[in-house]
């Protein structure tokens, strides 16, 4: 069914590389429909995360942060698994967790996966290293999370997810990032803009999280060139590239004539 609603369309669009192998080797679909255009973000500045923390009341920690609709295919009670030892080494070390429950969770069960969560830290003895900020946050507070945070998780069990909007706007704030090798992460993280750890290795999770906040020059040289790449994933750079394909469309080009989104490979910059 989805290959042939593929082949009925002038283009398709997907916002990643790992999205276009799929359709290709699982579903037939003619490379030639497929356009490859990135996930939107925000052009925020990269900014140093101390100059932020103050503001949210996490002055002299070293934030750990996740961010979005809460729920168990998120995989945070791993990095729960992981904190004690990484507060043996970081004792100052804050695991925040931003987002509302997601809304479909709610209605099957209401908050129970995130009061397991907190007990789960009420049992580790991390209540003093855990903060979740339980609501649907604006982009403004959003922002600022980001920007405060030291690295940025995403550890997903499932290795399947070819898109995570957390994921890019994490690149886009210049964060070091350390995340589970699911197929949007093994992509955009590639060529050491990031840290990969199998999912379910607590003692390679807890090590990784050790290395960075221990690790200055390695939270930069990661942040920037996290940045450095998600600069052609900008609203601005993706914006334009939906109106030169549409463009394209317009005018009948046929689809194998087609000029190539120039954010198909994004910037990269040697650190």
């Amino acid at each position: 069914m989805l290959a042939e609603l593929i082949a009925q369309t002038e283009a398709t669009i997907v916002m990643s590389r790992s999205a276009a192998t799929l359709l290709r080797n699982v579903y037939g679909v003619d490379g030639h429909r497929l356009n490859v255009i990135p996930h939107g973000v925000p052009n925020l500045p990269l900014v140093d995360p101390d100059t932020i923390k103050e503001s949210l009341g996490v002055a002299g920690r070293k934030v750990i942060l996740s961010f979005g609709l809460l729920g168990p295919g998120k995989g945070y009670e791993h990095t729960l698994d992981a904190l004690p030892a990484v507060v043996a080494e970081h004792p100052s070390a804050c695991y925040v967790v931003v987002g509302a429950t997601h809304p479909d969770l709610l209605r099957t069960e209401g908050e129970a996966y995130r009061q397991r969560l907190v007990a789960q830290v009420q049992r580790l003895g991390m209540t003093d290293h855990v903060r979740f900020v339980d609501r649907f946050v604006g982009r403004v507070e959003l922002t600022r999370w980001l920007e405060a945070a030291d690295v940025f998780v995403t550890p997903y069990p499932k290795l399947d997810q070819i898109v995570s909007g957390t994921l890019s706007y994490a690149m886009g704030a210049g964060r070091a990032i350390v995340s589970t090798p699911y197929a949007y992460a093994t992509e955009l993280l590639a060529n050491g803009r990031g840290i990969l750890v199998p999912p379910g290795a607590v003692e390679a999770y807890a090590g990784a999280l050790n290395e960075v906040l221990g690790d200055r020059t390695l939270r930069t040289t990661l942040g920037r060139r996290a940045y450095a790449y998600s600069r052609g994933m900008v609203w601005s750079a993706v914006g334009a590239e939906y109106r030169r394909l549409l463009g394209q469309v317009a005018i009948g080009t046929p689809q194998s004539q087609r000029e190539p989104a120039r954010t198909r490979e994004l910037t990269t910059v040697n650190a």
